[in-house]
């Protein structure tokens, strides 16, 4: 990770939590367990390489892979704490919440979201980057 690009802390994702409506808690869940999932395959061949190859930057980047994925398990519990905790409804992610995958685009409700998660049957079409092309701002969970 660059010295410039630091994770957001645990307080800070649990505040930001509290302005996202249920669905929107549920599609971040689907978006890191997708994330998790491609980490962790990625892991597996850079840890077969690490052993064979004794490559120490490849080492290096392994250990941090395994902290990146220790931030997002925290997050999930985070933002279940959030579902049933703070806000005491019970844990049901949405029926139909599909996973898009990386570089896709799903349009659902009107609301544009960059491979992440949509409802089933939303418009997928390929991008690479947002509708508008622009750059977007703002604090990224």
């Amino acid at each position: 990770m660059s010295a410039e690009a630091v994770p957001i802390t645990s307080e800070r994702f649990s505040k930001a939590l509290q302005d996202l409506s249920l669905s929107s808690l549920y599609l971040k869940v689907e978006e890191l367990r997708n994330s998790m999932a491609h980490l962790e395959r990625s892991n597996v061949e850079l840890e077969e390489f690490v052993r064979q190859e004794q490559d120490k930057d490849c080492y290096e980047a392994l250990m941090e892979n395994k902290e990146v994925l220790k931030r997002m398990e925290e997050r999930v519990v985070l933002i279940k704490k959030e579902v049933m905790e703070v806000r005491g409804l019970p844990w049901q992610p949405e029926e139909g919440v599909k996973t898009v995958e990386p570089g896709e685009r799903a349009v659902a409700n009107g609301a544009v979201q960059n491979g992440t998660t949509a409802t089933t049957g939303a418009t997928r079409e390929q991008t690479n980057g947002n509708a508008s092309g622009d750059a977007e701002e703002g604090v990224f969970l």
